[in-house]
């Protein structure tokens, strides 16, 4: 795991065993006294750094969104279009993602888990909108410079986006054997942008008849 936080060599110590039990076991199932063990640390140091075993769960969730918008910005500047923006964002998370297993598995299962088996005063919701709205503000400022088609709503082909992204993104963490790569993500993007529909024939024909008049 690569948590972004310059924090004590102890508090990375609690995370990480936290993270592979919550991982592997769930948060209902797993106790302040596994983690404190596996970390070989006291419940007082766990306690020191972590109001109890929600905050701790929290704390992981929340470094998780962090990291990824620190990505996401990082990417986006190096982009000098759209197209190369988004592409170096998904590049980015599926580099991120196959380094980070453990901790996205967490972080997806948040989204759908049943009441128990996440803190019920896990919030995470304004991380969540905080990382879509930037991907948003490159969109819109994609349609304002000419480089998307204005007549879409900015905020669908945001989620548009996303939702492409995520379903690439969770299939690695179901498929061991699927790595998506920088390949991968500019294809991904290419289609997203592109479409996966054939060209008119029509429009075809009279580009080639153009080509041969002007020769």
């Amino acid at each position: 795991m690569v948590l972004p936080s310059e924090v004590s060599q102890t508090r990375q110590q609690i995370l990480r065993a936290a993270l592979r039990r919550f991982a592997h076991c769930g948060y209902a199932a797993t106790s302040v006294m596994q983690i404190v063990s596996d970390a070989k640390v006291s419940k007082p140091a766990l306690y020191y750094y972590f109001p109890d075993k929600a905050g701790l769960f929290q704390a992981l969730v929340h470094e998780a969104h962090d990291e990824r918008y620190r990505l996401l910005r990082e990417a986006a500047a190096r982009g000098r279009d759209i197209r190369g923006q988004l592409a170096g964002i998904l590049t980015v998370l599926f580099d991120y993602f196959q380094q980070n297993r453990e901790l996205m598995r967490i972080s997806f299962a948040t989204m759908f888990a049943a009441p128990g088996e996440v803190p019920p005063e896990l919030c995470q919701g304004e991380r969540c909108e905080r990382n879509f709205e930037f991907v948003h503000s490159l969109i819109r400022k994609a349609q304002s410079a000419g480089e998307l088609n204005p007549r879409f709503d900015s905020r669908e082909v945001a989620f548009g986006f996303h939702g492409l992204c995520n379903f690439f993104l969770m299939s690695h963490l179901v498929m061991p054997g699927c790595q998506p790569d920088q390949k991968t993500a500019q294809r991904v993007v290419d289609l997203f942008l592109s479409g996966a529909a054939a060209k008119p024939k029509v429009k075809r024909r009279q580009r080639a008849t153009k080509q041969i008049s002007t020769k």
